[in-house]
């Protein structure tokens, strides 16, 4: 140890003096204006005592070894990826406030849709109530029927109004955006956490991602709210659509998986590419054309109800205004009365009921059913099997999302083969919606 120690005192004795003789290094480099990398070596003799005397370290030397990294290369790169990394940061920050946004505007349109509901009928029933107790009590009839005349004229434009807007459909949109925003923010967090190289690729994805969402569930009612009783149904589509990617030369032909059946590439067999098929099958035949079948008679529904419910209300403020009036008095009584229970009807049918909601829940599972369909189309459509997504990996991503297992998907197998037809198709591959 005493050895060991007096050699230290000599080594950073001959170190800051930079005359002194007692210290030879093999090599010296001048001062660089960047940190360079340095391997350093001390070599003693084995044969050094500790003694006092011992002032002459003759055979201590320092030997450097100078290693030159490639100038600029790793520095542009690390640059490069941290910028990256920087911007995918900020768009998972981004999307975490989105979906608290999402999350707050949609607690705040389910209580407007409660709270116009049980509003809009308490006024068409006080004014049928009203209008049946107007020609019974004479003195009071005037103010009566004016009464149930000015509350059916408001139930009836609150009616329509409330049912321009839809305020079930647009909570529901809201929840579905919420959970959305919160699957992008987890993704793009993992991605620029876990430690892999990020790049302009990932960042325009993510981007594509955000700007998608945004166009499927705007925050604004007016300009920009969706529509919401729409011509023709379709699909609700919050993924932004692929961008077709030219392939190399020698990955446009399918490269063979053997002569064996159990042969594979990357996960990939001719079996489960047999099963995916199929399966996209089912999902086009079955199970978003169930969705779509379901909301257009639902969207019918509640484009009737829509209608009717202010009609209804219209026609009993104009009744009102004849109650009192002679032999039609009677009669105008009792119509502005039917009209107005008729009307809190309708209104309670629809947005108790939430057709709205049913509606676009109903968008949003035929747009799930979808996006699994392009996501394998996806897969499938790239011809080398090793630029693919790993087949158990992929396999195994299904079957959770249909809430069935693995095993499961292989009934769809022989539904791949043009013989057989869709009308024989009995099962849907969906069992989570």
């Amino acid at each position: 140890m005493a050895a060991a120690l007096q050699a230290q005192r000599l080594f950073l004795t001959a170190s800051t003096s930079s005359s002194s003789p007692s210290s030879s290094c093999t090599a010296r480099r001048p001062r660089r204006s960047t940190a360079a990398p340095c391997r350093a070596a001390l070599r003693m003799p084995s044969g050094l005592q500790a003694s006092p005397a011992a002032t002459a370290p003759a055979d201590l030397a320092l030997k450097l070894d100078w290693i030159d990294a490639p100038a600029g290369a790793p520095t542009a790169a690390a640059a490069q990826g941290g910028t990256a990394g920087e911007r995918l940061r900020a768009v998972a920050d981004a999307a975490a406030d989105r979906a608290e946004m999402h999350d707050i505007i949609g607690r705040q349109r389910d209580n407007w849709n409660h709270l116009l509901l049980h509003s809009t009928n308490s006024l068409a029933l006080a004014a049928s109530a009203m209008a049946a107790l107007a020609p019974v009590a004479p003195p009071t009839v005037a103010a009566l029927k004016a009464s149930a005349g000015a509350l059916l004229a408001t139930a009836a434009v609150t009616m329509a109004a409330v049912n321009r807007i839809q305020p079930s459909q647009l909570a529901e949109e809201q929840r579905n955006a919420t959970r959305l925003w919160r699957q992008l923010e987890r993704d793009v967090s993992y991605r620029a956490a876990a430690g892999a190289v990020v790049t302009d690729a990932d960042v325009q994805e993510a981007m594509d991602r955000v700007l998608a969402l945004d166009a499927a569930y705007p925050l604004p009612l007016l300009p920009g709210m969706l529509e919401k009783f729409p011509k023709t149904v379709e699909p609700a589509r919050w993924w932004p659509r692929r961008r077709p990617q030219p392939q190399p030369l020698k990955s446009r032909r399918s490269k063979s998986f053997g002569r064996r059946a159990g042969s594979s590439s990357n996960g990939w067999t001719p079996e489960l590419e047999e099963e995916m098929r199929g399966l996209l099958r089912v999902l086009r035949a079955k199970d978003e054309h169930q969705y779509l079948t379901v909301g257009r008679l639902v969207l019918t529904l509640n484009r009737g109800l829509a209608v009717a419910g202010p009609a209804l209300a219209g026609v009993g403020a104009v009744a009102a205004a004849f109650i009192g009036g002679g032999d039609a008095g009677g009669w105008a009584s009792g119509a502005a009365v039917l009209c107005g229970a008729l009307a809190a009807a309708a209104n309670t049918v629809e947005h108790g009921g939430q057709l709205g909601m049913l509606f676009e829940l109903l968008r949003n599972c035929a747009g799930f059913y979808r996006k699994v369909q392009e996501d394998i189309e996806a897969a499938l459509g790239e011809a080398d099997p090793e630029r693919r997504e790993n087949g158990e990996v992929f396999e195994t991503k299904v079957a959770l999302l249909l809430g069935r297992s693995a095993a499961d998907l292989r009934q769809f197998r022989e539904m791949a083969s043009p013989s057989f037809r869709d009308e024989d198709i009995k099962d849907y591959a969906g069992k989570l919606f």
